[in-house]
């Protein structure tokens, strides 16, 4: 991509981004949006949410909201709000009004530093009871009916410390449960709180330092060597088919996973993926790395991921492409000092909670956030050509999408038409699906003027044929006059 073209794509974009602000009612956001494309460089963007409105507590019957950690929001679209400061769960709606409490001031049902909440279909709610290394079950009504302690077997290692944080209930019953300090995995417990194993465990990733050094190590070197441990999860989500998507820690790629009934990654299927900012701040002369403490899927698959060490939201599709990033760190509202958690409720408005804000700051989605969502629905469901106008839309509001370019490339490309196709490929400078689509090209070129060459071919060869005869009937014409002449 040439210096000039991409002058030209920056202008257009900073002149979509001002005819863009009716779209968003007027409001001025304490942020901007941005994408990357795909040479990697960050590229700023519509923004796809905007801050609506904060909920705090303070002009609810329960009072103040103090340490807000985990959110779970149900079908109903209400919000229940985990307070590890409150030791307890905060069962509210959009409207602010208190729909129940769960977590007793004394006795079984008293919870201590709680830092995670599940809620079934049916309403039995699971809390992950952190500082009492339990989890605690509570029916609708926020009665308390059982918990579940720590678990016993022979396959936990030893020296296990049970301090469950995270965890989900799929429609078995089971509980996954994402145990702080515990690198095997997925604590997997069957529904009456007993332990099944280990589940979808982290990889440690090879380091060939570490390697050579252990080679070229004697014994009683190697016995002082630290184990090297898998990297832990830090959430967990269930989607709406049931897949598991994971959060991890400590890791620069695939910080994301989503999980099948097997504990199979079918996100990042064709390699490494990174989320969150490509480029960190450098503090202490230290380049700063991204920690993903929260994800959240909607119905469509649409995930949004959380980033405490810049405190911004990006969110991807269900191929794992980027379509946004938007937030911060900051003391306006939309932004955030200590980002903890993420939800999505079913009409499309982010939750996110700020720990020492001590409140969840509410985003509503933009025109362009849900046209972006449209077209990307739409492709990955394989309706190329429904999927095609969204996408040229995009186009017209933000004409340095590259997502959209190539998008609509590939749907072009998957319609066989290729000389189209090659024009978007080459615009975002993918010179291998561009390669591909001039492979297929080339072959309908060919065979359609097969016909053409061949005549062309066949009238060189008679022209040639021709042309011999005649050069031979000049020489044998020549030579009897010469013959002649001596004569």
């Amino acid at each position: 991509m040439t210096i000039f073209t991409k002058a030209i794509r920056i202008i257009a974009a900073a002149l979509a981004l001002l005819m863009a602000v009716p779209m968003t009612a007027g409001a001025v956001s304490s942020y901007q949006g941005y994408v990357y494309d795909f040479e990697g460089n960050d590229i700023y963007s519509i923004n796809p949410y905007l801050f609506l409105t904060s909920i705090d507590g303070t002009d609810m019957e329960s009072g103040p909201l103090k340490g807000p950690e985990d959110l779970f929001i149900a079908r109903d679209s209400t919000i229940y709000v985990v307070e590890s400061g409150n030791n307890r769960v905060l069962h509210i709606n959009a409207q602010k009004q208190v729909l129940g409490i769960y977590g007793d001031l004394e006795g079984d049902g008293a919870l201590n530093g709680p830092k995670g909440v599940f809620v079934t279909e049916n309403g039995d709610v699971y809390v992950s009871d952190t500082l009492n290394r339990r989890i605690a079950k509570f029916d609708k009504s926020g009665q308390f009916i059982q918990d579940f302690g720590v678990p016993e077997s022979p396959l936990l290692p030893g020296g296990f410390v049970y301090s469950p944080s995270k965890l989900i209930v799929d429609k078995r019953g089971y509980m996954f449960v994402v145990s702080e300090g515990t690198s095997q995995g997925l604590l997997q417990l069957k529904p009456d709180g007993t332990f099944a194993g280990f589940f979808g465990a982290n990889h440690v990733p090879y380091d060939w330092t570490r390697i050579a050094v252990r080679l070229m190590a004697s014994e009683q070197q190697r016995e002082q060597l630290s184990t090297v441990r898998p990297p832990e999860f830090s959430s967990i989500f269930q989607d709406a088919e049931g897949f598991i998507y994971t959060t991890t820690l400590g890791v620069e790629e695939n910080q994301v996973k989503r999980l099948s009934a097997v504990g199979v990654d079918t996100l990042n299927m064709n390699g490494s993926q990174t989320y969150g900012d490509l480029y960190l701040p450098i503090r202490n002369n230290q380049e700063l790395q991204t920690a993903i403490v929260d994800v959240s899927v909607n119905a469509n698959g649409i995930i949004t991921a959380l980033d405490r060490t810049t405190g911004r939201l990006f969110q991807y599709n269900k191929l794992g492409d980027m379509l946004f990033a938007f937030g911060g760190f900051g003391n306006q509202d939309g932004l955030f000092k200590t980002p903890t958690s993420v939800a999505e409720s079913p009409d499309g408005m982010i939750y996110v909670a700020d720990q020492t804000r001590n409140r969840i700051d509410v985003f509503y989605p933009t025109p362009f956030a849900q046209l972006v969502h449209k077209a990307s629905e739409l492709y990955v469901d394989g309706k190329y050509e429904e999927a095609f106008r969204p996408w040229q839309q995009v186009l017209e509001l933000n004409s340095n999408y590259d997502l959209a370019y190539y998008s609509i490339g590939k749907a072009l490309y998957r319609q066989q038409r290729y000389k189209e196709a090659m024009s978007y490929f080459k615009i975002v400078g993918d010179q291998a699906d561009y390669s591909n689509a001039f492979k297929e090209y080339r072959k309908i070129v060919i065979r359609e003027q097969f016909g053409s060459f061949m005549s062309v071919l066949l009238a060189l060869m008679i022209a040639s044929i021709a042309i011999r005869l005649i050069v031979r009937n000049m020489s044998a014409r020549k030579k009897r006059q010469e013959g002649v002449r001596t004569l």
